[in-house]
Parts: C-alpha cells; sequence; structure tokens
C-alpha cells in the first residue's frame, strides 16, 4: 500500500439507468479495491427498474443521487458537484475495475510526483461476454496526446482519475452532446497538459448490450465535429493546435458530406457540406 495522508482523497462517481444488475457488478468491483475511496457516488438518471432498492438494501455506504433524465453528461456533473475529494474516478454502470486499480494510480502519481492530473489506464473489452481484441486505433498511450484525442476518443472515462481542479480550469462535460462527451472534454484537457497513463489492463468494458449509447445514434463522427467546432470558434487551441483540429474536422466533414452523397441524403449533404464550405475557408 502506499503510504501518504491524501490515500484515500477519493470520491468515485457512477452514472447509471435502468442497469441494477450491472450496476451492482460494478459496485462490488469498487468495494474490492486495495485501496478504499472515501465516498461512492451513484447518479441515477432516471431508472424505473429496482437500482434504489437494491443500493438501499445491499450498499447501503453508497451516497444515491437521482435526477431526471438528462443524460450521462449531466450525472457525471452532478456527481463532480456533490464530491468532496479532489480525486475523482469514474465509472460506467456496465464496467468493472480490477481490484488494485485505485492503488496503481494513486502509487503512479507518487512516484511522478503529482505531475499528472489526470491518470488513464489500458482496458480488456467484452462483447456479448466474449473478448474482443481491440484495433490498433484504440491503442492507449499517456504524455502529450492531443493529436491523437481529436482523432477519436482515446480514453475511457472508467479508467480515469481525474484531479478536480481539471474541471474548475476547463469545464465540465459538455451536456449538449448525448454522445462524445468523453471525447470533448478529452480535447481541451490534451490540449492544455499532458496524461498519465499504465500501461496495464486495469478497466473491463463490457459492451453489445442494447441499451448502449453508440449503437443509439449514426454517424458519430457528428458529434466530434460539433465538438471540434464548438473548440476552435472558442479559440481553446494554440495556433499550431487549431492547425491540426481544423485538418481533422474537414476530413471528418469530406467523410460525412461523401457518405450523404452516395445514398442521396439532401438534408445531410446540405447542412454539413455547409460547415465544410466554411472551414475550408480558414
Amino acid at each position: 500500500m502506499v503510504n501518504d495522508k491524501s490515500i484515500n482523497d477519493i470520491s468515485v462517481i457512477i452514472p447509471t439507468l435502468n442497469r441494477c444488475e450491472f450496476l451492482k457488478r460494478a459496485l462490488h468491483s469498487v468495494l474490492k479495491q486495495t485501496l478504499k475511496p472515501r465516498e461512492i457516488i451513484v447518479v441515477d438518471n432516471g431508472s424505473t427498474d429496482k437500482t434504489f432498492e437494491m443500493i438501499s438494501s445491499s450498499f447501503p455506504s453508497v451516497i444515491y443521487l437521482k435526477q431526471t433524465k438528462k443524460g450521462v453528461s449531466a450525472s457525471r456533473n452532478k456527481g463532480i458537484l456533490n464530491s468532496k475529494s479532489n480525486w475523482l474516478a469514474f465509472l460506467d454502470s456496465d464496467d468493472v475495475w480490477s481490484h488494485n486499480k485505485l492503488e496503481k494510480q494513486m502509487a503512479f502519481n507518487t512516484k511522478n510526483k503529482n505531475r499528472f492530473r489526470l491518470i488513464h489506464t489500458n482496458e480488456i473489452w467484452y462483447r456479448n461476454g466474449k473478448f474482443l481484441n481491440q484495433l490498433k486505433k484504440h491503442k492507449k498511450s499517456g504524455g502529450d496526446i492531443f493529436k491523437n484525442s481529436l482523432i477519436l476518443c482515446c480514453i475511457s472515462p472508467s479508467s480515469t482519475l481525474i484531479n478536480k481542479e481539471i474541471f474548475n480550469e476547463y469545464g465540465y462535460f459538455d451536456e449538449d452532446l448525448e454522445v462524445c462527451e468523453d471525447y470533448d472534454l478529452w480535447i481541451r484537457i490534451t490540449a492544455r497538459e499532458e496524461v498519465g497513463y499504465i500501461d496495464e489492463p486495469m478497466l473491463i468494458k463490457h459492451g453489445g448490450h442494447s441499451d448502449q449509447l453508440s449503437k443509439k445514434f449514426w454517424g458519430m463522427d457528428r458529434f466530434r465535429i460539433f465538438s471540434l467546432e464548438k473548440n476552435l470558434k472558442n479559440n481553446w487551441f494554440s495556433i499550431k493546435q487549431k492547425e491540426s483540429a481544423l485538418e481533422i474536422l474537414i476530413k471528418k466533414l469530406e467523410i460525412i458530406v461523401n457518405g450523404a452523397n452516395k445514398r442521396g441524403n439532401k438534408e445531410i449533404w446540405e447542412k454539413y457540406n455547409e460547415k465544410l464550405n466554411y472551414w475550408l475557408k480558414f
């Protein structure tokens, strides 16, 4: 165990919606941590199943917050605002941690003399109970990962340990984004600082179930485009970063425009072709 007086200064935040059984598994993985967090906060985004009853009976020490159905960003933000710790660890209700995740991340932080304010880890994927090999584009890394972060989400929220100061400085999860809200946060953070990375699979991601948000929407790049446009217009990036962001934005716009043209979707073509022409002028 790491000997540090701030060792338990961690709040775990778990957003959930109608995932009672998955949530139970996630909570057990937190309670089995070799480094116990100060508090566990479950933010219920309007569940109609037995989530509240399950937590009340089986996990009485867990802080339960409920809100009307506002989405995962609002749930995470509510957890952040109600947390008492300086370090925050996020866990999606269908994911599971290895037993020593928090301990390893805090040890990494101590070893690196508090250099990083965001520390993430490698992960293992399962889909419908079967192991899933990750593609090369999903390879995780640390340090200056801004350019990689522009392409797609290269940090899993469930693998992170984040200093709360980050949210005061760079903003919270964007509640206007139904998906890719993590992508949006990561490009804001990685534009300003390097991130820590532990190359051990300390997160187990379980996918394939019908309520995954990534299955709900077509063209996930539409949401990344929204994020890139917003941050470019807000002058969030340095001059050099702006060039990289603009290059990726144009590529993503071209893909959607060409796809809409092939499918004969005039409405989508017109909307994104207008955006493309706008950004090509920069």
